[in-house]
């Protein structure tokens, strides 16, 4: 099936969106009023920095709006000891979403046994509480070899989403990337788009591809402008995009 504006709804179209709110200086209002544009959009999920959980959680209580945050972020090359200890605090806080950077190191160094057990401590954290992890690859900094090995011990490790990128490397999310990412993982495992995916047209054409996420900081344009177009209007010229993260 060909995703198109006359297919979709706008639930599914939302539901495809992690509202990101991760850049550093974010002030409080600013990471409050994404995580009401969230609820406003009934996204997927917000996708805040960790001292912002407990605030994001209680802001969208009784919504339908998941709560993520980031763990080993952005580099992925803390301790696996310090990613638990962020994992069991962020899921106290009221995370249920975990997008965590894999060892990049490790892995560009061979070490791929290491690389999946630190996957593997925070998917075991993660799925005790309900949890589900998402692992970004960072692929800006890796060859295809390792890419597909990152598919492989994300998905031995017990992981739900493989992810491109933190949104902070050089580059984002390509559509190279995301066909080699669908076609070295099982379907149980998804794969989520982060990086460059700042319109409707590039969200459906990631949809096509086997996306089932993306990180979004522009989330209000998309959404008004998949509302234009589903009514027959021209495309939405006036929604401000949000800078937030991705």
């Amino acid at each position: 099936m060909t995703f198109t504006i006359e297919n979709l709804t706008e639930r599914a179209i939302a539901k495809t969106i992690d509202h990101s709110l991760l850049r550093p200086e974010l002030d409080d209002a600013f990471v409050e009023a994404g995580c009401r544009l969230a609820a406003k959009y009934d996204v997927a999920s917000v996708c805040v920095r960790p001292a912002d959980v407990t605030r994001a959680t209680a802001i969208l209580d009784g919504t339908d709006v998941k709560v993520g945050t980031t763990i080993g972020f952005p580099h992925g090359n803390h301790a696996t000891e310090t990613k638990v200890f962020e994992a069991r605090r962020a899921l106290a806080d009221g995370a249920t979403e975990l997008d965590m950077v894999l060892q990049i190191g490790a892995l560009k160094s061979g070490r791929d046994q290491e690389v999946e057990d630190d996957i593997r401590a925070i998917v075991e954290v993660a799925h005790a509480a309900g949890a589900i992890v998402k692992v970004i690859f960072e692929n800006a900094y890796l060859t295809d070899d390792e890419k597909i090995r990152a598919c492989r011990l994300t998905e031995a490790a017990g992981g739900d989403f493989v992810k491109t990128s933190t949104g902070f490397a050089p580059s984002g999310a390509t559509h190279d990337d995301l066909r080699l990412m669908r076609a070295n993982t099982s379907p149980h495992v998804q794969v989520k788009a982060a990086g460059g995916v700042r319109t409707l047209d590039a969200l459906l054409d990631v949809m096509n591809l086997g996306v089932t996420r993306i990180g979004a900081t522009a989330t209000e344009a998309m959404i008004l402008d998949f509302r234009a177009r589903k009514a027959g209007l021209a495309p939405a010229t006036t929604a401000t995009a949000e800078t937030g993260g991705y």
